[in-house]
């Protein structure tokens, strides 16, 4: 009798876990193209922010990954480089789009996506000084000219550094150095 209890148990235990799992994979496989097509328009809304001169932008790829944006002025003239650098910060993955000029010099950095500590190092976004800082320097070597954020010190070097990495990358690539 306790057997027959045991296995009619885990039979409507397996079923619950059955129906669950799929109905979870159905909410995926509906909400996942548009969670990447809002994906899409954030970057390309981000690309218009973090380099506004420029009047289009052409995905440098690496099979199916993207690079690095480069961005055309008028004419078609090359005006700089749109790359999104990463790093882990305190607690998450910091994810930021950066804009540059032919030069390698920051014309404005967003962030992207961030789950660090509410108060503390969600400050990156709140605090609008710490990304304005970057405006105008040169993306090669930020560590002595950015400021950290008191309280928030993991996080914003991990910003910094993430920069530094990528636009090394994205320089020697473009100017083959």
């Amino acid at each position: 009798m306790v057997r027959n209890d045991y296995f009619k148990y885990t039979l409507i235990l397996a079923v619950i876990c059955f129906v669950a799992s799929a109905l979870l994979g159905a909410v995926y496989s509906v909400t996942n193209p548009i969670i990447l097509s809002q994906q899409a328009l954030q970057e390309q809304s981000g690309l218009r922010e973090v380099l506004p001169e420029a009047k289009s932008f052409e995905a440098v790829k690496e099979g199916e990954n993207i690079l690095y944006f480069t961005a055309f002025g008028p004419g078609e003239n090359v005006l700089g480089y749109v790359f999104k650098a990463s790093k882990k910060g305190y607690s998450s993955e910091i994810a930021t789009l950066v804009g540059v000029d032919q030069a390698g010099v920051i014309s404005r950095v967003k962030i992207l996506s961030q789950n660090e500590t509410p108060g503390l190092g969600t400050r990156i976004i709140e605090a609008l000084w710490f990304q304005e800082q970057f405006r105008g320097k040169k993306s090669d070597n930020l560590s002595n000219g950015v400021q950290a954020i008191t309280g928030a010190t993991i996080t914003s070097r991990a910003v910094i550094s993430s920069i530094n990495e990528k636009a090394k990358e994205i320089m020697e690539r473009v100017h083959g150095r």
